[in-house]
């Protein structure tokens, strides 16, 4: 191909027939997620209440390397799949780097982010399980519109439960979720115990996805024929992402490249699973020498300055205690604009991959980020997320060391969604109204004493 190829996809008949299972490759494998009541390790059934069975068991599947993907999955996949990857020569430019600059453009997908490629699976197992209601909760949106789309598809009624500050911000994500046939309610709400002890707490709290999974979960084990489904976080939905990941692989060698650094931006780890371990399989059992980056927001910094311990992945302690990086399932991260990256931990795999030095983390601002996806939508033509303009920041980090240094790295990152739907929060950019959230380590130290040691 040409040296000026921008675009390269996959035909249909490439797109892969598995998931990669980065699990079965680890050399530490993650520690086992704990019971919330007996405080032992969990057993596949024991989440058999909260999820369907077919997740429940790929959740703590160790053992297989490849899942393969259901045919009315990867038949849906077709929709939108693969998506491109494309070299940003127009941010190169921009840049005056030496470097390559590739991404993943997941934002190509019916509901514009990466969400949809978990939540066709989920949906998927669902109806074969003969379940009828399917409950989640959302952040900035792009999870909820994902599973109210595929909740349809598969014929589900969608409850979705969104941070009231979210709900608030982008009342478009919310239009979205509705078109599709969803029910949409603020989090916290009074529809729920847990939404009612903390309103009853703190009535003018704004929200968290701490606080939004527990009223998902909640309302998923009070009704009958109910699950409850995640879209980050989780080892299973970080399995569904890696189709990006197994693409990316097979369109870099088109291009006739490798990734020296993969990039992605960092909530609870389903994007940046997605695209970093198919490749960083090689790191584990090759010692292939590529830098993997997670980019989080720095009013939120689980990788950078979390903890790695045993934690709730709520609010109200519903889940089962998880081995993670975490700030306190109690933490309130700041309004910011990137409302899918405000958890406050880590999964289990990318903690585990952080904790043996397989992969690094930065902290971005939210002012430097969307300086960066200004730049990069006035280079690519492309108005990126908030959330992914945490990625492009780092790329662009990485870039400018480039060209300090004048070394031609490959860079690969995730687009993992538009900001087509985010305009109010650019509005806010522009207007200057935006600021940047710090973090004292006192404010993070005190949320960490206050859960103590929880296994």
């Amino acid at each position: 191909m040409s040296n000026k190829t921008k675009r390269f996809l996959l035909q249909e008949e490439e797109i892969p027939h598995y998931w990669y299972n980065i699990q079965a490759d680890m050399k530490n494998k993650p520690l086992p997620p704990l019971h919330p009541g007996t405080r032992q390790p969990l057993k596949a059934e024991d989440l058999f209440p909260i999820f369907c069975q077919e997740v429940s068991r790929q959740e703590l599947n160790q053992t297989d390397t490849w899942i393969e993907i259901p045919e009315p999955v990867r038949d849906r996949y077709k929709y939108y799949r693969s998506t491109p990857l494309v070299r940003a020569y127009g941010l190169e430019k921009a840049l005056d780097t030496p470097a390559h600059i590739y991404f993943k453009n997941e934002s190509v997908s019916p509901v514009g982010s990466h969400k949809l490629n978990s939540a066709l699976a989920q949906a998927y197992y669902c109806q074969e399980e003969g379940i009828t209601n399917i409950t989640t909760e959302t952040g900035a949106g792009q999870w909820g519109a994902a599973l109210a789309y595929a909740a349809k598809v598969f014929g589900l009624e969608a409850a979705v439960y969104q941070v009231k500050i979210s709900y608030e911000q982008k009342p478009y994500r919310r239009s979205i979720m509705q078109t599709f046939g969803a029910q949409v309610t603020p989090s916290p709400s009074m529809s729920t115990r847990a939404g009612k002890d903390i309103l009853t707490a703190h009535p003018t709290y704004q929200g968290s996805l701490g606080t939004a999974i527990s009223e998902a979960i909640e309302l998923a084990q009070t009704t009958p024929n109910c699950r409850y489904t995640l879209g980050s976080v989780l080892s299973h939905v970080a399995l569904h992402q890696t189709i990006i990941g197994l693409e990316a692989e097979k369109q870099m060698e088109m291009a006739g490249e490798y990734p020296d650094m993969v990039i992605a931006c960092f909530g609870g780890g389903s994007n940046f699973g997605g695209i970093a371990f198919p490749f960083m399989r090689h790191k584990i059992l090759n010692g292939k020498n590529i830098r993997f980056i997670a980019a989080e927001p720095a009013s939120c910094p689980k990788l950078t300055r979390g903890k790695f311990q045993y934690d709730f992945g709520d609010e109200a302690g519903y889940t089962p205690l998880l081995p993670m990086y975490t700030l306190g399932h109690n933490f309130a991260p700041a309004n910011i604009h990137a409302g899918g990256l405000r958890y406050h931990g880590a999964g289990t795999i990318v903690s585990q991959l952080m904790k043996d030095g397989y992969m690094e983390a930065v902290d971005i601002r939210q002012l430097e980020s969307f300086d960066a996806g200004m730049l990069f939508a006035q280079a690519e033509g492309i108005i990126p997320a908030p959330e992914s303009c945490h990625a492009i920041a780092a790329t662009i980090r990485e870039a400018n060391r480039c060209k300090e240094t004048g070394e031609e790295k490959v860079i690969l990152f995730n687009l993992s969604g538009h900001g087509l739907i985010d305009m109010a929060s650019y509005d806010q950019y522009l207007a200057g109204n935006l600021m940047n959230y710090e973090l004292t380590e006192a404010d993070i130290q005190k949320n960490l004493d206050e859960i103590g040691t929880l296994a």
